[in-house]
């Protein structure tokens, strides 16, 4: 069983900063790669950036690319997403996700390959 805990959501304007962060309960010695994904009101869930179970390859909507950065650090179970250069519409709520995996190196980018799901961040870019 895995738990998943984000925080660091907020009110920025255009242009800035924010770093989100997604605390990791697990069994140990559980293998996961993660995601994190968004879901703004009236639209489905989509992919925002997802790591290997390493941390060492990472993939990225075509949206975000270039602005965020997704990282983990699995010494404090940790994973997190640099947002750059916000834009209004990355307003969204933002989920972490986990699914366990026998790979170093696979990530994954559809909803349902996910088997956790943290409670969401709001994010909220104004212009």
């Amino acid at each position: 069983q895995v738990q998943l805990v984000e925080s660091g959501g907020g009110l920025v304007q255009a242009g800035g900063s924010l770093r989100l962060s997604c605390a990791v309960s697990r069994r140990t010695g559980s293998r996961y790669a993660m995601g994190w994904f968004r879901q703004a009101p009236g639209k489905e869930r989509e992919f925002v950036a997802a790591t290997s179970l390493s941390g060492g390859r990472t993939y990225y909507a075509d949206s975000v690319k270039g602005r965020f950065t997704i990282s983990r650090d699995n010494t404090k179970n940790t994973l997190y997403l640099q947002m750059n250069s916000l834009k209004p519409e990355d307003t969204a709520v933002y989920y972490c996700a986990a699914r366990g995996t026998y790979s170093s190196t696979s990530y994954y980018s559809r909803v349902n390959e996910y088997d956790y799901w943290g409670q969401g961040t709001q994010v909220t870019v104004s212009s």
